[in-house]
């Protein structure tokens, strides 16, 4: 019989003699002794690992490392050397298994520039993750802090804790480095493998590159502010003159970038439409065009209608209704409250504060509207005080959204068509909730159809909504001729979105406009001077649930025809 490797009918034992007894004792505790000693693969393993002091393949790369600290002015950053590179995406494997990511997340990327003389072909892979740049837009953008740039290294760090999953930062990238993750609610990008860059190992990507292509360099700031000032960088890649990468990459092969283009520069399709976006965008400046017609009626006197107290009402839950849509954008809604911390530098920060503040002084004005005179009453120039604070505060909500979208470099999003598209909003939706309301207190009160223009003007805000709606219209019919004849190929990509996959959508956008905007104002024009109250109230109505739809589907189509930033891609089928 064996025990442990003990052998039992070894040794007869005389149970009156203790010698024997102790013999057995030890030899057996010896046995269970020499077994712990005998560890196993794993356990041999980590330790052998924990004893080692050093990188135990840091032979292979240590080339491949920086031999020294950057010093004052100076940063760590990757070099490529694109000559070597063969597109085997061991690095991508690497980068994604070391670090832990889920499945289809991906921190680095393998691309493909294409093009070169018919005597001289370029067909070059290119291996990029974040540049971490001098001036990230990341880390500008960012509502809530949750980027930081190393003062040392120079890394830009993501902090997952701080982050809220606005995904501004996803737009304001030229790089297209940070993803956003679903599941977790947040952003995740390239951290040049800090953890193991202050152990002394090399970041995953460089160990993992069969080819040595990948290094880490120590780079000076002021060569990298020349270099990309000079447009130095990659070709077919973003103006490096926005945030001033640091990725040096090296090839012998790209020497005429006029003559190469990305392998994925053909394609295109529709970007993410943002949905809850699209509803605060819209929302909010219909509220604030609303408010802006309410101090029009304060001002001209106009009593019913759009001087009546329901019309706030409507504008201010329209208003909480877009700024509650907002909320289903983010990765964790928990933490809205945080999105004033980068009011220093985030235009989204400034654009969260001014619509706060927007709210709460037309939820303070519609408040005293509906107590006084009841309760007690207020001078008429506190009220217009008030009102005027209101719309103030709105239109700077406003112009903080263009420049949201202005700031991050997309060409569609530039203010010069932004700002069009959503001061128009504004102005036609304001127009469109005054018509509606005029229609309704026309109903409800059949001679108000009787009083002058100053006290129910119908008419007079019938035909400027007519014309406001025809001056958009025509604006973005020009504008889509500009897209098309542009010299910008993002631009150009826009236009053939519109006019491609994007025509159904913006065929309907056309159709809602012309017929809320210049249709329906028509009709309730005409009833309201045949004095039929009916029909002015339902075409008056209709008028505005039509121009509506028709600005939701503008700001999708705001959404969905943008072309992204990006590195290079690969082929696809």
């Amino acid at each position: 019989m064996m025990f442990g490797g003990w052998q039992s009918s070894s040794l007869v034992i005389d149970r009156n003699d203790s010698s024997g007894l102790h013999e057995v004792d030890s030899r057996l505790i010896g046995t269970f002794l020499d077994e712990q000693g005998d560890l196993t693969a794993v356990e041999r393993f980590s330790q052998f690992h924990e004893d080692a002091a050093e990188p135990l393949q840091g032979q292979y790369y240590s080339a491949l490392m920086p031999v020294r600290p950057p010093a004052v002015g100076e940063q760590l950053a990757f070099e490529v050397d694109l000559d070597r590179c063969s597109g085997c995406k061991a690095c991508v494997a690497a980068c994604h298994n070391l670090n832990g990511l889920d499945e289809g997340e991906s921190w680095r990327d393998v691309g493909l520039i294409i093009g070169g003389r018919p005597d001289l072909p370029v067909l070059q892979h290119v291996t990029s993750a974040c540049h971490h740049c001098l001036d990230p837009a990341c880390l500008n953008a960012c509502p809530v802090d949750a980027y930081e740039k190393d003062p040392v290294t120079g890394i830009v760090k993501h902090l997952d804790d701080q982050c809220f999953g606005c995904q501004y930062c996803t737009l304001a990238c030229p790089y297209d480095v940070p993803k956003f993750h679903p599941g977790k609610g947040i952003v995740r990008k390239c951290d040049l493998c800090g953890d193991r860059l202050a152990s002394g190992e090399a970041p995953a990507c460089v160990q993992a590159c069969p080819h040595e292509a990948i290094r880490i360099r120590v780079v000076n700031v002021g060569d990298v502010v020349a270099r990309a000032r000079s447009g130095d960088f990659l070709p077919t890649a973003p103006d490096p003159g926005y945030t001033l990468p640091t990725t040096v990459f090296r090839s012998s092969r790209l020497g005429e970038p006029d003559l190469v283009q990305a392998a994925d520069e053909n394609h295109v399709e529709p970007e993410h439409a943002h949905w809850p976006l699209v509803a605060m965008l819209v929302f909010t400046q219909l509220s604030v065009g609303g408010f802006v017609m309410e101090l029009i009626a304060s001002g001209a006197g106009w009593t019913a209608g759009q001087g009546m107290a329901w019309n706030a009402i409507l504008s201010l839950a329209v208003c909480w209704a877009g700024l509650g849509a907002s909320l289903l954008h983010l990765g964790r809604p928990l933490y809205a409250y945080r999105a004033i911390i980068g009011l220093r530098h985030s235009w989204l920060s400034r654009e969260v504060l001014a619509f706060g503040l927007f709210a709460k002084l037309a939820t303070a004005y519609t408040a005293l509207r509906l107590v006084e005179p009841g309760w007690f009453a207020v001078p008429p120039f506190a009220r217009t005080v008030l009102l005027a604070s209101v719309v103030v505060t709105g239109l700077s909500g406003v112009a903080c959204s263009v420049l949201v979208y202005h700031v991050v470099r997309r060409p569609f999003w530039r203010a010069g068509f932004g700002g069009v598209k959503f001061a128009g909003t504004v102005v036609v939706l304001g127009l469109a909730t005054a018509l509606a309301a005029h229609g309704i207190a026309a109903a409800r009160s059949p001679d108000l159809l009787r009083e002058p223009v100053s006290t129910c003007p119908i008419w007079a805000v019938a035909l400027t909504l007519m014309a406001a709606t025809a001056v958009k219209l025509g604006l973005e019919a020009r504008m889509l001729r500009r897209f098309a004849e542009s010299e910008l190929i993002s631009l150009q990509k826009t236009a053939f979105l519109l006019r491609g996959v994007l025509k159904r959508p913006a065929g309907l956008r056309r159709f809602l406009g012309l017929f809320g905007g210049l249709a329906m104002p028509s009709l309730a024009a005409v009833a309201a001077a045949t004095a039929d109250p009916g029909i002015t109230a339902a075409a008056a109505t209709l008028a505005l649930a039509a121009l509506v739809a028709g600005e939701l589907t503008e700001r999708y189509l705001f959404f969905t025809a943008v072309v992204r930033l990006k590195m290079p891609g690969g082929l696809l089928p």
